[in-house]
């Protein structure tokens, strides 16, 4: 459940339209107007087993490390990694969640095992703690399930997706990266206005 007043963004790391909506919220975020990180697995997602998003057959947490292509490996891993990060406080969530997304989508790295340990360093976690909560799996998977049937059960079909604390929900995907907080308040107080106008717009697409 979502505590009150706070908005859940939904992001995968594979994903760099998520990357940027997790840096929008991280401009934003403050006691007045809390984000929480949340995953949700585009693997699973599209994967041909799942027809309906809401009624998954096929679940991530559920495969095994090495099964099935590359993204897939390392989505998991670095889901994984997140709920690890997490054991540490919700600013040790947030500084991996961004050095992790800044590591795969800034720096071009993969979604290996050096990547996941280097991201808790640079977000200046507690290496020791970090690689022996990376130890306990079947808890970590069990914590990364719970998310993804809640985002099921949202209906969440691409990333970023934020759900405001009045429980209205979209995808929204950025053209670019914001890190500048007047621009970034801006567009979320847009974003905001879409979202509760009873034009009730669905989707918004430029052509290319």
């Amino acid at each position: 459940m979502t505590p009150p007043g706070v908005t859940d963004v939904y992001f995968d790391f594979l994903c760099p339209f998520a990357w940027r909506g997790v840096e929008l919220a991280s401009v934003l975020r403050s006691p007045e107007r809390p984000f929480r990180l949340r995953h949700f697995s585009l693997v699973q997602g599209n994967h041909p087993q799942n027809p309906d998003r809401k009624a998954p057959a096929w679940w991530l947490h559920e495969q095994g490390a090495n099964e099935g292509a590359t993204h897939q490996q390392g989505s998991l891993r670095a889901f994984l990694g997140a709920q690890a990060a997490a054991r540490q406080g919700e600013e040790a969530s947030w500084a991996y969640a961004l050095a992790l997304f800044r590591a795969r989508h800034e720096q071009q790295g993969e979604l290996d095992s050096a990547t996941v340990i280097g991201a808790a360093d640079t977000a200046g976690l507690d290496l020791d703690r970090f690689v022996a909560d990376l130890a306990d799996d079947a808890g970590l998977r069990q914590a990364l399930g719970s998310e993804l049937r809640d985002a099921a059960a949202l209906g969440v079909f691409g990333t970023p997706t934020f759900v405001l604390p009045d429980g209205n929900a979209a995808y929204l995907r950025f053209s670019r990266l914001i890190r500048d907080e007047a621009e970034a308040r801006t567009l979320w107080n847009l974003y905001g206005e879409v979202l509760h106008s009873e034009a009730a717009i669905e989707t918004i697409k430029r052509p290319r």
